[in-house]
């Protein structure tokens, strides 16, 4: 098989396309001839050395569809020949409100979905929706999880409520929009790049701001007409979060679950306990919630965006077009038709 591996870290020279043996299914475990392949910002952080653990080599790819080719001897056969979506979430464990310690991300340490075959147990894969290409499934799974964690199973959204979705753009954020509107939600995004809030106001967003301007946050508290946000959904952290906490409603709530922007400075801890802001951390999420997760986009026919699709030969460009930063949605490999 081919694969994409990456032998040393530092930069995209790292990676290289490799003959490598097709893996065999163990037991509780299927082998997946992937047909489409996503890329993430954690590939990028790994082929960079920074994320944490890492071990070379290994193949990346956490996102991934395809149809299962073969069965260890304990998995049901019915499962052969069919197309499925991979849950990149392995050993989350049995505590719904939080991973334990053996939590793992396919594609790092374990081989990883940019290759004609990957192996993944069983109870990581999930027939795809009817309306989706193996593209589009390839582009939900990690953002997807991320993104139905965040606004419903700890953002508890409800219908016709006020949401800020921060740094609009990335693939996490986009269906994250998609969802949120889904259930109802009223929309607002931010944005350091005019072309992205634009792009998210036609897919249902009601307005966004750039944060590139000194007055984003009075913007954004006037389109609240003052009372600011039920829930708020961040990825950047940096010195911008205090101007959340001042944009949350008493009693509302902000999800966090990345600092892109760094890590944040002073807090008015008074503002948060006085108004009774919960500020809530997230991560992936449980099989629960991709189940959940998997049931609602499908009920709500909802097609992630893709940025640009690259055939598995063109990593680099597919590479290279992430690091820029300038995607709105996903970028995906085609690894096989």
């Amino acid at each position: 098989m081919i694969g994409l591996q990456l032998l040393q870290k530092g930069d995209l020279t790292g990676l290289q396309l490799e003959e490598l043996t097709v893996p065999q299914p163990a037991q509780s475990e299927v082998l997946v001839r992937v047909k489409a392949a996503a890329l993430n910002h954690r590939d990028l952080w790994i082929i960079k050395g920074l994320y944490a653990k890492i071990q070379l080599p290994v193949i990346l790819g956490s996102d991934g569809s395809g149809v299962v080719e073969a069965v260890g001897e304990d998995v049901d056969k019915n499962w052969l020949g069919k197309s499925v979506i991979i849950n990149p979430a392995l050993q989350w464990g049995d505590n719904v409100r939080a991973q334990q310690k053996q939590f793992k991300i396919l594609g790092m340490p374990d081989n990883g979905t940019q290759a004609d075959y990957v192996v993944v147990p069983v109870e990581n894969i999930y027939q795809i929706p009817d309306h989706f290409t193996f593209e589009e499934a390839a582009a939900l799974p990690l953002a997807g999880l991320t993104g139905y964690r965040a606004i419903f199973t700890q953002g508890q959204l409800k219908k016709k409520e006020l949401i800020l979705i921060t740094g609009i753009g990335g693939g996490v954020a986009a269906i994250t929009l998609q969802m949120a509107i889904a259930a109802g939600g009223q929309i607002y995004v931010t944005s350091g790049d005019d072309s992205k809030i634009k792009r998210a106001i036609q897919l249902g967003a009601q307005k966004g701001v750039n944060y590139r301007q000194n007055d984003w946050p009075a913007s954004l508290k006037e389109f609240t007409e003052g009372k600011g946000f039920d829930l708020i959904v961040d990825s950047a952290g940096g010195p911008g979060f205090q101007e959340l906490i001042d944009l949350v409603k008493p009693g509302g709530t902000i999800v966090t679950f990345g600092t892109t922007a760094g890590t944040p400075g002073d807090i008015n801890l008074r503002k948060v306990f006085w108004n009774q802001i919960r500020i809530q951390g997230t991560t992936m999420g449980s099989p629960e919630d991709f189940r959940k997760m998997i049931n609602f986009v499908s009920s709500n026919k909802i097609h992630p965006v893709i940025h640009a699709v690259y055939g598995l030969s063109d990593y680099l460009k597919a590479y290279e077009e992430m690091a820029k930063g300038l995607q709105f949605g996903k970028i995906v490999l085609r690894v096989a038709e």
